[in-house]
């Protein structure tokens, strides 16, 4: 079981409500969005292990379990890294909750984005029920998800897809 803290502070939303097709569609598989906080903040890793891929806008860490993507905003590839600062280095170990991209969300509103974070488990069907255990509002750092969902013990689950 692994457990999947929130990369960012905000409001926990279905990825129904995500602005992008391939992540509201779950092609790239399931997960959960946050809607941040509109401040600056640094994002950070939600779950331990190897930082396979890293972008300004979105990185993928694969655990013992599961790999996981957060993508920071919606068609925030077209900023070039633009707006974002990066605090960790691709193909490195990463303990959860160490600092990984800081960038801030009202500018990329500002800008005519979205700043909806995706966190989706990768290598996962998209059909699979992910479920958020922290209620309607995420803190960064703590606990957002549990994979495999069914394994949460307490049943404290709620589901957001």
């Amino acid at each position: 079981m692994t457990a999947i803290l929130s990369p960012c502070s905000g409001r926990v939303i279905a990825l129904d409500e995500v602005p992008d097709p391939v992540f509201a569609g779950r092609i790239v598989g399931p997960g959960v969005a946050i809607d941040p906080d509109r401040s600056a903040a640094t994002v950070v890793a939600p779950i331990s292990g190897r930082l396979v891929k890293l972008h300004p806008h979105a990185f993928v860490i694969a655990g013992a379990d599961v790999a996981v993507l957060v993508h920071l905003g919606i068609d925030t590839v077209q900023l070039g890294g633009a707006g974002f600062t990066l605090h960790a280095t691709e193909r490195t170990d990463i303990a959860a909750g160490d600092p990984i991209v800081t960038w801030d969300p009202a500018d990329i509103e500002a800008g005519g984005r979205s700043p909806v974070v995706p966190i989706i488990l990768l290598d996962v069907p998209g059909e699979t029920p992910v479920d958020a255990v922290c209620g309607p509002d995420a803190v960064i750092g703590e606990h957002l998800l549990t994979w495999p969902a069914d394994s949460d013990p307490d049943g404290a689950t709620q589901r957001r897809e």
